[in-house]
C-alpha cells in the first residue's frame, strides 16, 4: 500500500459510492486546559475559545458533527477530560465525537455515557490494534472512529505517527487505514501532518489514497483554508466528511457559508 502514490482523480471519475451521499461539515474542537486551541502541524497552540460556546455556535449553525479532542491526553498519558466533553455534550444535538486517551473498552464505555455519540481512537489503536474489534463489537462499529496523523515519506508515501503527532511509528498510513476498516472502524479520521493548520489546503493524494482503500467513510482534516479546499477535498480527495477548524474558530467562514458554498457547487449538503 505504500508504494505507488495514484493520480488524483477528477470530478468525472468520482466514485458512485459517493456521489449522492450528503457531505458533512465537522468543527473539530481541540482542547487543552479546558479552552479550544489551534496549532500549526500541531505545535504552537493558540486559544480559540471556550469549548461549550463554541459547540453550542457551531450547533446551532448547521454543523453536521462535533469533534472534540483532548490534544494532550495521549501524550501526558492521562485521563480524557470527562468532565468537559460532558458540559459540551449538554449543548448540542447533533452527532458528537469524542477522542483524546482512551486506552480501554471501558474507557469507551465512560467517554459514551457523557452522552458523545462516538469514540475515536488514534495512539492506542496503532498499540494495540484488537482495541479496534473489542470497541466495535461492545459498540457496534458505528461508534468507533480511527484517527490517523500521517506524515509524508521523503521517498514515497504517508507514515502514522502517535502522541498527537510527535512519535513515528514506521507504519504506513494507506495500509493501516485499511487494517483499521476491516477491524471494524466505522470511520476513518485522517490528519495530514504536513497541512494541518496551514490553511493552504487538505493533502489530496493521502486523503484519495485512503478513500480509495477502505470501505468506509474518511473525514479530511488538516489545512483546510477555504471553501475551495473543503469542496476538493470532499470530491477530488474522495472524502465524504470534512473536518474544520481555523476556518470557522476565527470566523473566517461559518458553516452556513461553506455549505451554501458546496451546494452551489452541486454537492449534496444538509442545510
Amino acid at each position: 500500500m505504500g508504494g505507488h502514490v495514484p493520480a488524483i482523480p477528477t470530478l468525472t471519475q468520482f466514485t458512485i459510492r459517493t456521489a449522492m451521499v450528503a457531505r458533512r461539515i465537522i468543527p473539530a474542537l481541540d482542547i487543552k486546559e479546558g479552552r479550544v486551541v489551534k496549532c500549526v502541524r500541531f505545535l504552537n497552540p493558540r486559544d480559540a475559545g471556550d469549548p461549550v460556546d463554541l459547540a453550542r455556535l457551531y450547533d446551532q449553525e448547521g454543523a453536521d458533527e462535533i469533534v472534540f479532542l483532548d490534544i494532550t491526553a495521549s501524550y501526558e498519558r492521562r485521563a480524557l477530560m470527562l468532565d468537559v466533553a460532558r458540559r459540551v455534550a449538554e449543548q448540542v444535538f447533533i452527532p458528537f465525537t469524542v477522542g483524546g486517551g482512551i486506552r480501554t473498552v471501558e474507557d469507551m464505555r465512560e467517554t459514551l455515557k457523557t452522552g458523545a455519540d462516538k469514540i475515536f481512537i488514534n495512539t492506542s489503536a496503532v498499540q494495540n490494534p484488537d482495541l479496534i474489534s473489542e470497541g466495535a463489537d461492545r459498540f457496534g462499529s458505528q461508534c468507533i472512529v480511527v484517527a490517523i496523523d500521517g506524515k509524508r515519506r521523503a521517498n514515497d508515501g504517508w507514515e502514522v505517527y502517535i502522541h498527537g503527532g510527535r512519535t513515528p511509528t514506521g507504519r504506513d498510513a494507506v495500509a493501516w487505514a485499511a487494517e483499521a476498516a476491516r477491524r471494524g472502524a466505522g470511520e476513518i479520521l485522517l490528519t495530514s501532518l504536513d497541512a494541518d493548520g496551514t490553511q493552504a489546503g487538505y493533502d489530496l493524494e493521502l486523503t484519495r489514497a485512503v478513500a480509495d482503500a477502505v470501505p468506509t467513510p474518511v473525514i479530511a482534516s488538516g489545512g483546510a483554508g477555504s471553501e475551495a479546499h473543503i469542496y476538493d477535498g470532499l470530491t477530488r480527495g474522495g472524502a465524504e466528511a470534512a473536518l474544520v477548524a481555523s476556518l470557522v474558530h476565527y470566523q473566517i467562514l461559518s458553516i452556513r457559508q461553506i455549505k451554501s458554498y458546496l451546494r452551489n457547487r452541486q454537492l449534496p449538503v444538509r442545510l
